[in-house]
């Protein structure tokens, strides 16, 4: 076990939380660790540096993306939160990162260059919530075709809404 694993260890979640306020004060909206769940609400301009910051430094080292998915909080400005759910193997540590996107404007950096994991789990938000994923490779639907028309996990989407019939291609 190396010095950097060592380190990260050593770091208790909430350790890791006011890291990231010193760290970058400007960007990280607010901190909270509800039922024991470390999460961190930051700014969309602030994210890249924020998680390359928690990806590379000794003291993080959250090498893995679990997952991302969003929140429709129609109703809410702003309506969207994208969240991110980390895992620093070497310490056995998750920490979660919460975005607010405004609807009028649902877009913010893609994480694809930190983990390649990113590719898939963005496309199925953008598929499924239409939250643009600035700088991603192959932004396309995943789950539904290429001719549904909107974003069915949003709140104000139609249920009863017909779509077009997709056939064979000839």
């Amino acid at each position: 076990m190396g010095v950097e694993s060592s380190v990260a260890q050593n770091l208790p979640e909430t350790a890791t939380l006011d890291l990231l306020l010193a760290t970058f004060e400007e960007d990280v909206q607010e901190i909270s660790s509800p039922q024991g769940d470390a999460t961190a609400v930051v700014l969309p301009g602030g994210l890249k540096r924020i998680m390359e910051f928690l990806k590379d430094d000794a003291r993080t080292r959250f090498n893995l993306l679990v997952d991302i998915t969003a929140v429709d909080y129609l109703g809410r400005k702003p309506r969207f939160d994208v969240v991110y759910h980390l895992l620093s193997l070497s310490a056995k540590r998750r920490l979660r990162i919460k975005v607010r996107v405004e609807e009028s404007n649902p877009e913010i950096d893609s994480m694809t260059s930190l983990w390649g994991s990113a590719n898939w789990l963005e496309r199925e938000v953008w598929d499924m919530f239409g939250i643009r994923f600035t700088g991603h490779p192959n932004l396309k639907r995943i789950l539904m075709y290429e001719e549904f028309q909107g974003h069915p996990l949003r709140k104000d989407y139609p249920v009863n809404k017909r779509q077009p019939l997709i056939g064979p291609k000839n």
